[in-house]
């Protein structure tokens, strides 16, 4: 009888694993397919995210602000009422301005004053900022000040504290 049992036992899991290997393998399939796709798909996100990353370097080595040309700063007229008038209309103090276009504050100081005049590549970005709109200003600013936060933060080092006497 014990023969019997297991011919019967054997005829049952043969059966079993026919039936399982007939709904295993559709799957088996599948979870391959989707493995592949997956692999694709993390291919394409490396791949954006490395663009994302060049586009990224791009905008922030981009000028801060618009590009005039030459003969349209020497044309314009930059009289010290209307270098104050336009860094109030942005509303920036001198400090500001000077962090934005990457000058002294004295200097702003100065032009305003009538002292002096800016001259070359000064003038250029003065009558750029006359196209900039406040909110633009203040969006370019931030831009700068985080710029020159990294470059100092990375030029610093701390040196390491003395235990106190006692």
């Amino acid at each position: 009888m014990a023969k019997l049992e297991t011919v019967i036992k054997e005829a049952i899991a043969r059966g079993a694993r026919r039936q399982v290997r007939v709904l295993v393998l559709p799957l088996r399939r599948e979870v391959l397919r989707l493995r592949r796709r997956v692999g694709e798909l993390q291919s394409t996100v490396t791949t954006l995210r490395r663009s994302a990353a060049g586009w990224k370097r791009l905008m922030d080595a981009a000028p801060t602000v618009p590009h005039i040309s030459e003969e349209e700063a020497k044309a314009a007229r930059l009289s010290p009422r209307l270098v104050r008038s336009l860094r109030r209309r942005l509303g920036l103090s001198q400090m500001a301005l000077a962090r934005l276009m990457g000058v002294s504050a004295p200097a702003v100081a100065y032009w305003e004053a009538g002292n002096s005049t800016p001259t070359g590549q000064n003038r250029v970005t003065l009558v750029a900022l006359r196209k900039v709109r406040k909110r633009d200003v203040k969006e370019l600013l931030a831009r700068r000040v985080k710029e020159t936060a990294s470059r100092t933060s990375h030029s610093r080092k701390r040196r390491p504290k003395r235990p106190r006497r006692r």
